[in-house]
């Protein structure tokens, strides 16, 4: 093959490291990536997922992302899918045991991932593999085998056995195992490189060196950040609320990613888009000297990272109906009409209901404290009027269409019955 197939090392290394968190060890992926471009031959990088949830938000895809920019210079992206160590439970992270999931979960779960990793990877170029096609298959003796090229006390220095056993909580042995039969993911990949979040560097580590254990050469260990979410504070989690799930519509991604700080932006820049360190230094060097308002900048991402996962025309009309909502206060064309329930309750006067109790009845607030709370900082208006008093009350005797605007989000009408 021709040396021209690949970039130039250099350039390479410059567009992979961009977000890195650590590469184990960067000297031996600068060697692997020499190698490739006197030969020709791809490097074979893998990236290991356990399908323990249906769906997949932004701060999965950040290693996702990785391995399709080794996918775009020219090599071999792996899309590994742990259907049989996703039974037995990861520990990473966590401070007790994992109910194991069944097959059946593991499987539909497994189903759904895959249709939403092609909004990113190339399905045509991936290599797509079961962990069960070779875990299923080992032996009682293959297994002991295994465990004999490991130490015991090297496994308790992880973090999250040390902590459970100082605290004196449980370790069940299959959570020792976990790490040392997705090694042989890696050892039956013959992969050069794993992608995995700074959480997995563990499991990395002992995966490279099971590979040389088994007469490989041992593959570098890539890990990247934990992504943190839209509160800028925690990890993006669904949990904790604060999550972009790659499958939301178009206007609701780009208006989540238009609420995030002027701070956090760079980092989604660096581990959620493709542009280059350069690309972006340049933008971020533009928007400090004021040539570029930072607004301008955040719509620039929102719109790549809807593009990415919808396409320009989802893009474009997303940007479109956040600039109309957003920018210059007109109320959406397709904005939603409900009708507010003219009911009796307890204090209530007659004809008369509290803005706030209406908010949660228009499902516009989860409760009457979060709905007084917002009205007091000035996130609620009505009829174009920002209502600041959480005692205001709506007048239900005359049947009226009212508009409401609750927060960035949030813009209906709503109908009083």
């Amino acid at each position: 093959m021709s040396e021209t197939k690949f970039k130039p090392v250099e350039e390479q290394l410059a567009y992979l490291r961009k977000g890195a968190a650590e590469i184990v060890p960067e000297a031996e992926l600068k060697a692997k990536l020499e190698k490739s471009f006197r030969t020709g031959e791809p490097l074979r990088i893998y990236l290991g997922v356990d399908p323990t949830a249906p769906d997949i938000h932004l701060g999965h895809t950040v290693v996702l992302r990785k391995l399709k920019h080794f996918q775009d210079l020219g090599h071999i992206a792996i899309f590994l899918i742990g259907d049989f160590s996703a039974m037995i439970g990861d520990p990473t992270g966590r401070s007790e045991t994992r109910p194991p999931l069944s097959r059946e979960e593991v499987d539909a779960n497994a189903k759904t991932y895959l249709a939403q990793v092609w909004k990113l990877l190339d399905q045509e170029k991936t290599e797509v593999r079961y962990n069960s096609e070779w875990l299923d298959k080992m032996s009682s003796y293959d297994i002991v085998r295994l465990c004999g090229h490991y130490r015991l006390a090297r496994m308790l220095e992880r973090e999250d056995f040390s902590s459970r056993l100082k605290n004196q909580q449980p370790i069940s042995v299959h959570e020792l195992l976990y790490p040392l039969l997705t090694a042989v993911d890696a050892v039956q990949l013959k992969s050069d490189v794993e992608i995995g979040a700074t959480e997995q560097k563990f499991n990395l580590l002992i995966h490279r060196d099971i590979q040389r254990e088994y007469g490989l050469e041992g593959e570098v260990a890539f890990t990247m950040p934990i992504l943190v979410g839209l509160d800028g504070q925690r990890k993006m989690s669904k949990s904790l609320g604060n999550y972009i799930g790659i499958t939301e519509p178009p206007s609701e991604m780009f208006a989540k990613l238009m609420s995030i700080s002027d701070e956090l932006m760079w980092s989604y820049f660096e581990l959620l888009t493709d542009k280059t360190a350069d690309v972006i230094k340049n933008l971020q060097q533009n928007v400090q000297a004021g040539t570029t308002h930072p607004k301008q900048a955040k719509v620039s991402l929102a719109s790549e990272i809807v593009r990415d996962f919808w396409g320009e025309d989802a893009a474009q009309k997303a940007a479109a109906r956040w600039d109309s909502q957003f920018s210059r206060h007109e109320v959406p064309e397709d904005a939603p009409v409900k009708h507010l329930p003219n009911d009796d309750y307890v204090g209530a006067k007659p004809g008369k209901m509290k803005l706030s109790r209406a908010l949660v009845r228009l499902d516009a607030a989860p409760s009457r404290a979060e709905a007084e709370r917002l009205i007091k900082q000035g996130a609620v208006e009505l009829d174009d009027v920002v209502i600041a008093d959480p005692t205001y009350e709506i007048d239900l005797n005359t049947p009226q269409k009212h508009l409401l605007r609750v927060g960035k989000k949030k813009v209906f009408y709503f109908v009083v019955q």
